[in-house]
């Protein structure tokens, strides 16, 4: 397997734990307390970006990098990316909060969603970094 190849299994494989475990936080039960719950979630989300690039590059993600990629992204890009981030963390809270009335059904519902979520946008962060990575190592293609 080429080292690419390499890297995408160990991104995948990661994106898809972080999914599990966010689920496993989602579908736990509190009724009342999921704005705290979403904050630990987005802590977790923020593990997973920096494990991701952590994977293709093998440096820690500085917040100098963050800012030079986040300007060279365009401030609309970021602007659309930052605020689909916060409305699904909000609207994820606004349906926990729901489905906990629903018992173990919501609590599934729940889960579910946060996984997807995770998993969507570790996906979208790991082709980010797999086409920065393809530029930068262009034998890696």
């Amino acid at each position: 397997m080429s080292s690419l190849g390499k890297k995408r299994l160990d991104v995948a494989i990661a994106i898809t734990a972080y999914a599990m475990g966010g689920s496993g936080i989602s579908a736990t039960p509190t009724p009342g307390v999921e704005i705290p719950k979403q904050v630990v979630l987005t802590a977790a989300d923020i593990a997973m970006y920096t494990s991701i690039w952590k994977t293709y590059f093998q440096e820690e993600l500085s917040s100098k990098q963050l800012t030079d990629m986040l300007t060279e992204l365009g401030l609309v890009t970021v602007a659309a990316t930052g605020t689909a981030y916060i409305v699904s963390k909000a609207t994820t809270a606004i349906l926990c909060e729901i489905t906990d009335w629903l018992g173990p059904v919501g609590w599934s519902v729940g889960a579910a969603i946060a996984g997807s979520l995770t998993g969507l946008f570790g996906a979208t962060w790991a082709v980010y970094c797999d086409y920065l990575y393809r530029q930068k190592e262009p034998q890696a293609v």
